[in-house]
């Protein structure tokens, strides 16, 4: 609805402009507008007074009566209608407001709910996060508990095998304690018996070996031939020495007496002597010498690698009993593997020992038991260099013989630049191609080991070889018990 303001004179016009009276309106006023003219210009010209322009002017004005009367029936129901849509405006806007108080009420209580449940949530979450932290809190005292237990066992279980073992070692130090005092006994009783070593004449000799028959010589040593014999039914071995190692038969017969009386596990027992003629009745080996083994001589078998390694303990074993024999120390001056015999168990024993040398009393306490000779005694590349060289001889001149003894048990080689080929297959790395394969699959850890001690045992100078008794043997008999075994 569109109101507007028209000044005529002193008039006002009020229009209304409505969707159905818009048109009747805009004519009425223009009527009444150009009534006003006539109206203006009649005053200005006098119209002319007739009674058909008065009635014309009566018309008008009921007609402008008229039109007033329908447009204030039309305000009045304009207004009364607007009255109503006002209402009715304000009963839906009453409506609305409830509706709106409504929802907002609504909402605050949403909001209340809202807020009860997060708070119970949250207190749910804070309720399930603490028991869900008191059980990894259970968890990992449990799992604490059961690592000091695991660890508690462990360590029990160390202590138990720290037993065992410290069980084992005692009970293994008890046995080899209990055998080399078993053994020490034995030689000490052999030591102090009174063995009677056998006067043989030369016509037992002679006919046990059938006058020497070359059918019955055995071996050729440096001391001369070896004969194959039976004396009382038992199988013997007899050496005829040369004539020039036969001088002097009261020193000879002097070292019969005494070696006669030696008894020990790894030498061979002297069984007699004919002093007249040099000859020495030995007990028999049927396994010949190392040396015949060693390079299958007459096509026997090699010997394996843990059966040398015994043997390797066995002849420093009899070895260091020549060595500490009192008053006078013994030393051998010719230990090779041919000098080593085997018995029909692959025992070895060392012989040759009654032309060794008895270092005097006097002798023995310097280091070493040294003592001069005029000439030196023994066998190309196993003879120690200062003895050759200087003529004073020790007990560490067999610790060199036995180095190179222990070289050709590992290696299976000739003497012959023995020590040089180990040392340089050690130093580059190849020790490995220098293991007799024949022995079959070598330890190489241990080989090495035993190769290095025999390197030492080879020092060309005395004083920088290894002690036989605190060094050399407990090696030796630490890798027979190794190879016992493996056997």
């Amino acid at each position: 609805m569109k109101t507007s303001e028209t000044h005529s004179g002193s008039k006002k016009l009020l229009s209304v402009e409505s969707p159905t009276s818009t048109f009747d309106f805009n004519y009425s006023l223009a009527s009444s507008s150009n009534c006003s003219e006539d109206v203006g210009s009649s005053r200005r010209n006098p119209p002319r007074r007739n009674s058909g322009g008065k009635c014309f002017a009566l018309q008008q004005s009921s007609n402008y009566q008229n039109l007033r009367g329908r447009n204030l029936n039309y305000l009045s129901r304009l207004s009364s209608d607007s009255e109503e849509e006002l209402k009715r405006v304000r009963a839906e806007l009453m409506q609305m407001t409830d509706l709106y108080n409504a929802a907002c009420r609504e909402a605050v209580s949403a909001r209340v709910v809202l807020q009860g449940l997060l708070q119970w949530h949250s207190e749910e979450g804070v309720v399930k996060l603490k028991e869900a932290k008191e059980a990894q809190e259970t968890a990992v005292a449990a799992a604490e508990k059961e690592k000091q237990k695991s660890q508690a066992a462990a360590e029990l279980a160390r202590k138990v095998q720290r037993v065992a073992d410290l069980e084992t070692e005692k009970r293994k130090y008890a046995e080899k304690r209990f055998e080399l005092e078993k053994r020490k006994a034995a030689e000490a009783a052999l030591a102090n018996a009174v063995v009677q070593c056998r006067t043989y004449s030369i016509h037992e000799i002679e006919d046990a070996t059938d006058n020497f028959s070359s059918s019955n010589k055995i071996g050729e040593g440096s001391y001369g031939p070896v004969y194959k014999a039976v004396i009382d039914y038992t199988p013997v071995a007899i050496k005829v020495l040369k004539s020039e190692l036969a001088e002097g038969r009261k020193q000879f017969q002097r070292e019969v007496e005494v070696l006669s009386k030696m008894r020990h596990p790894n030498l061979v027992i002297l069984l007699g002597a004919c002093p007249d003629h040099g000859c020495l009745v030995y007990e028999y080996m049927d396994n010949l010498c190392l040396e015949d083994r060693l390079f299958c001589k007459d096509g026997t078998l090699p010997l394996p690698w843990f059966t040398r390694f015994r043997i390797a303990a066995e002849i420093a074993t009899a070895l260091n009993f020549l060595h500490q024999t009192r008053p006078n120390a013994i030393v051998h001056r010719d230990l090779k593997p041919a000098n080593v015999l085997l018995d029909r168990n692959f025992v070895s024993k060392i012989s040759d020992v009654g032309l060794s040398t008895l270092v005097p009393a006097a002798a023995s306490k310097l280091v070493g038991h040294q003592c001069l000779l005029t000439a030196a005694v023994g066998t190309f590349c196993y003879i120690d260099p200062e003895y050759q060289q200087t003529g004073t001889l020790g007990t560490e001149s067999d610790i060199y013989s036995l180095g190179v003894v222990l070289l050709q048990l590992v290696t299976g080689r000739p003497p012959m630049g023995l020590t040089y080929h180990v040392e340089s297959a050690i130093e580059t790395g190849r020790f490995a191609e220098v293991l007799d394969p024949s022995a079959g699959e070598w330890p190489v850890d241990e080989a090495l080991r035993f190769a290095e001690l025999a390197l030492k045992c080879c020092e060309l100078r005395r004083r920088d070889r290894p002690d036989l008794d605190s060094v050399i043997l407990p090696e030796l008999e630490r890798l027979c018990d190794l190879s016992s075994c493996v056997a």
